[in-house]
């Protein structure tokens, strides 16, 4: 049987690897620059600390991981024989891989308050897992680039991860990029004028899939989530909105009169706007979409997402959020954060597609010696050793294959230079250099190879 993969995952070759480490390497320097510091989580955390933090709908996404050993001898038989699968599951399966970097972060904040000086600006490059349908740009495992501050409900912070968001895109060469920005408060504001106030979730993850479905298909969902055609009819200008983003802001502004929270949205999401437009962006742009939810129920403030250049079909490439009390779900409230998420697998196909990889040098020694047998491997290893000490990549051709066989390999690989130890070099104590590009041959001692070399 033909060996494979799970759908949703991949290999990497060492190209793509190298590909991967640019965009990783540009990214945590830029989160290094504003003043973000490291932190790991495990790669699955316990169930009670992800299930009921995603809505619904990612519930259904996190993979559980089944009980070691006899995972069904706790599991309540009548259940079983009723297929009660979703209340089985809590017996068989105590743990699951995470499905973001954001609510294990919440949880290490609560479980190490007393450790952390806030402010607290972190950055996070992990894996994580969904059990989400694979398409273009979709798997089910990838990388998750996230930055956060918790312990500062200041909107400055708003405005540095838009600046971040620019910086990164800017270093990658990726003009073109669209920052997407939204509050949380103004939907339930609307959601309050409209008299959906109870249906707040449904009405922001019907109206967050406004791009993938449609206006029909929009509506649609919202009423067979029970909100009246009255206040879809209420809503219906949110569907084509237009202008400047400080004509939506007053358009806002008109519109949510009467809720309190939702001109609370309003006004924060001007001081964003006026305070980056003051600032300015080196290349991508920031647009008000009042349709923007990103259905998740942690978010209470700023909404962002980041969409790639139009001349790329690919979802999100990034987004994020404010959040009031995340850590509060964890037994500690009222600590406000905010953070933005990059998402690597996308942005790694749309510098793909656009062409904007650099060419990449593919991790190889500068040198390899040559294998003519035990005799001459012995003499080239205490050489190669000398060479390491002083931090050339050196390596020995394993096997005394063919001499043919050997340049090959160095060929393939670019090697720079070979160095061949035969029975008359090791009684002379000597090596022979040979530059594979210019073909012109050296010989030298120890401590004149470790000095070509070095230069």
């Amino acid at each position: 049987m033909k060996p494979s993969i799970p759908k949703g995952t991949r290999d990497f070759s060492p190209t793509e690897i190298a590909n991967r480490n640019y965009i990783f390497n540009t990214i945590k320097a830029a989160f290094e620059t504003f003043g973000f510091q490291p932190i790991e989580t495990p790669s699955f955390e316990n169930s009670s600390t992800l299930m009921g933090k995603y809505g619904d709908e990612g519930d259904r996404l996190i993979f559980k991981i089944l009980n070691s050993g006899d995972f069904l001898a706790k599991a309540d038989e009548k259940l079983l024989s009723e297929k009660a699968s979703l209340q089985v599951t809590s017996q068989i399966s105590e743990k699951a891989l995470r499905y973001d970097l954001t609510v294990p972060f919440a949880r290490y904040v609560v479980q190490h308050q007393n450790e952390i000086t806030f402010p607290f600006k972190r950055y996070q490059i992990q894996p994580v897992w969904r059990a989400d349908r694979p398409q273009k740009g979709r798997f089910r495992e990838f990388y998750q680039c996230d930055a956060d501050v918790v312990g500062s409900k200041s909107l400055w912070q708003e405005v540095e991860f838009i600046q971040l968001y620019d910086t990164v895109f800017s270093k990658l060469s990726l003009a073109g990029t669209t920052i997407k920005i939204n509050n949380r408060k103004i939907l339930s504001g609307i959601a309050e004028v409209i008299g959906a106030k109870d249906k707040l979730i449904d009405f922001t993850v019907a109206l967050d899939k406004l791009d993938k479905i449609g206006k029909e298909g929009v509506v649609k969902e919202m009423i067979s989530k029970g909100i009246t055609e009255d206040a879809i009819e209420k809503v219906s200008p949110l569907f084509d909105f237009s202008g400047s983003n400080q004509d939506k802001i007053s358009s806002l502004e008109n519109m949510l009169q009467a809720s309190e929270e939702g001109l609370k949205g309003v006004e924060e999401l001007r001081f964003v706007c006026n305070t980056v437009e003051e600032l300015g962006l080196q290349t991508a742009s920031l647009e008000v979409d009042v349709t923007l939810a990103r259905g998740l129920n942690y978010y209470t403030g700023a909404i962002f997402e980041v969409a790639a250049p139009k001349e790329v079909k690919m979802g999100s490439i990034g987004g994020g959020g404010r959040y009031d009390d995340l850590t509060g779900i964890f037994g500690m409230p009222d600590v406000s954060g905010v953070g933005i998420s990059f998402g690597l697998d996308r942005i790694y196909l749309v510098l793909e597609e656009l062409g904007l990889f650099k060419a990449v040098e593919l991790p190889k020694p500068k040198v390899l010696f040559v294998n003519f047998g035990a005799a001459e491997a012995l003499f080239s290893m205490k050489a190669i050793a000398a060479l390491r000490k002083n931090n050339i990549k050196s390596e020995l051709y394993p096997d005394d294959a063919k001499m043919k066989k050997q340049m090959n390999y160095a060929n393939k690989r670019e090697i720079e230079f070979v160095v061949i130890v035969g029975s008359q070099e090791i009684e002379k104590n000597e090596f022979t250099l040979k530059n594979m590009k210019s073909g012109e041959q050296d010989t030298c001692s120890i401590s004149e190879l470790v000095a070509k070399l070095s230069s």
